[in-house]
């Protein structure tokens, strides 16, 4: 390799390296374990310290690498693997493989993440001086040179982004199994009340009913509580494997079923999909049916996750993004990085519900807010107004905005006499990543708020394990349908003494299934599935035994 001109040699690069790597690793340590800030000289410190005394990039007996022998280091994707990782980790808080490839594949347009456009550009410019810095010791130090091929072994083994990937890659190459969609039930209504409820579907981002600690979290979630005392609330509903992101989440409780992504099922990998679930009956496939009018209304973007495409395909007449009600507010400017604020979008939520409530027939209107949001929430000026500054950090103070605001739509609704013959529901999309207040969350089980208030729905609390996916059926009998069983996709309405899932098998047999099968992921990308896989899927048997496990009853596979 070349020599530089002196002029252009950079001074004491062994110790810039070192500073280098420091710095890089003590930024990995602090975002991943969540230590405080303060934690990243010191380590930075102590690792230039650990390279002066073993004299890294400048050892007492250099050793010149061999004639010929390479000089680029093996660690070097493995070490940008890391770095993608961490920048996933310091971004969303847990990093779901599930989501990654739900994303890359249904479209990641317009999200919310334009703020971090310039912690890209840093991530970026960082990771190639850490493999400047890499590349530097291993040419000037032979221990470093002979160490770096296990150390690339080391850093692929142990990353967690690709030990999902292959555990993903192997249910695939497996193929071993059909349980779970032997337990989905095709959700059917069998009878329609005469006169059937509207409906109104709350998203609370991230607003998970652990906040309802007073002792951990005061009273942040008071507003909830306060309209839970008018209804029925569940407790207990947790977080399954992909669940657990907003899309994945809004799925699940309106298609009774795990989102589990198109993956290596899907013939043409990274081209964004055109439908999403498309071989699945959701909520409003079968409200459609039944004559309702269906809105959706969210202020993040419709285009990204494939959030428009979902409803459009799934019996929604009306859509509305970011992209349609940001024109409609008086100041346009009043936004955030993912789009409207919830005091805007609950206004155009009673606009839409007063122009439905005008016309024929029953309706139904879902919503996503965002103030939830993580890291630190989105406040909007109306509880800023009612709460004093937002510090800019502090996730309380958005689950108090959240709560309250949803709260007073639904007060300034009733005032309106627009819910007469209503069913209200309170959902949050999943449980929260990771926030301020994390280490108080994670102190106990967790679980999703469900709370329901309507026409015929009793006053109470219910302790029930359940997940997400005993949303969509309890929703259908909470507004009077008759259902099969008491059962839609893989839900059991918690209405019904049935037994769910979680309370009959248990969360770690459901994770072991999802990562072991995918015939209930065909099921769901019905049509996405290539040629080949579906010519064998029809080969004649309803359902295929391909292990031992399998062919025996299911009381005997589960304890």
């Amino acid at each position: 390799m070349p020599t530089p001109p002196k002029h252009l040699a950079l001074p004491h690069p062994r110790w810039w390296s070192l500073l280098v790597m420091g710095l890089c690793v003590g930024y990995a340590i602090t975002t991943l374990t969540r230590l405080s800030t303060w934690w990243l000289p010191l380590i930075a410190t102590a690792w230039i310290g650990l390279g002066a005394l073993l004299r890294w990039g400048a050892p007492l007996s250099y050793q010149p690498p061999a004639q010929g022998r390479r000089l680029w280091p093996w660690s070097l994707l493995p070490i940008a693997l890391w770095g993608l990782y961490v920048y996933l980790a310091d971004s969303f808080g847990i990093v779901d493989v599930g989501a990654v490839y739900f994303h890359l594949q249904a479209g990641m347009t317009d999200h919310g993440g334009v703020g971090r456009i310039g912690a890209a550009v840093v991530y970026c410019l960082s990771m190639l001086a850490l493999l400047a810095a890499i590349v530097w010791l291993t040419r000037h130090d032979h221990r470093w040179r002979r160490a770096e091929p296990l150390l690339a072994i080391v850093l692929l083994a142990s990353n967690p982004l690709l030990y999902g990937i292959t555990q993903r890659g192997a249910a695939i190459v497996t193929d071993d199994g059909a349980w779970l969609n032997r337990q989905y039930v095709e959700p059917m209504i069998l009878e329609t009340p005469e006169t059937p409820p509207n409906l109104l579907l709350l998203y609370l981002e991230s607003i998970e009913r652990t906040y309802a600690d007073r002792e951990r979290f005061g009273d942040a979630y008071a507003d909830l509580d306060a309209v839970g005392e008018r209804g029925l609330v569940y407790e207990g509903v947790r977080q399954i494997n992909n669940t657990g992101w907003t899309m994945a989440g809004m799925i699940a409780s309106q298609c009774g079923t795990p989102l589990m992504p198109a993956g290596l099922l899907h013939d043409r990998q990274f081209t964004p999909l055109d439908k999403v679930v498309p071989g699945v009956d959701c909520l409003g496939d079968l409200l459609a049916e039944e004559g309702y009018r269906l809105a959706y209304l969210g202020g993040a973007s419709t285009a990204f996750a494939g959030k428009g495409i979902f409803y459009e395909d799934h019996g929604f007449e009306t859509v509305l993004g970011r992209e349609e009600l940001q024109p409609r507010l008086e100041d346009p400017d009043y936004v955030n990085s993912w789009g409207l604020y919830d005091d805007s979008l609950y206004d155009f939520t009673i606009e839409e519900i007063r122009r439905l409530n005008e016309g024929d027939g029953p309706w139904g209107v879902v919503n996503l807010t965002i103030a939830g949001h993580a890291p630190h929430g989105y406040p909007a000026q109306a509880c800023i107004d009612r709460q004093g500054e937002f510090n800019g950090i502090d996730i309380l103070y958005s689950v108090e905005c959240s709560a309250w605001l949803a709260r007073d739509l639904i007060e300034r609704l009733e005032r309106e006499g627009l819910l007469d013959n209503t069913l209200v529901i309170l959902v949050s999309d999943h449980l929260t990543m990771r926030v301020s207040a994390w280490d108080d969350l994670i102190q106990g089980d967790r679980d999703n708020t469900f709370m329901l208030l309507g026409p015929g729905i009793p006053v109470g609390r219910e302790q029930r394990e359940a997940s997400m996916v005993d949303v969509f059926p309890t929703i259908l009998e909470a507004m009077g349908f008759t259902i099969d069983w008491h059962r839609a996709g893989l839900g059991v309405s918690l209405l019904s003494d049935e037994p769910t899932l979680v309370e009959e098998h248990g969360k770690p047999t459901l994770h072991a299934r999802m990562r072991e099968e995918t015939a209930l992921q065909e099921r769901l990308w019905e049509g996405l599935v290539p040629e080949r896989r579906q010519t064998e899927a029809n080969t004649g048997q309803e359902q295929v035994v391909e292990t031992p496990d399998d062919a025996a009853p299911d009381e005997d596979i589960y304890p």
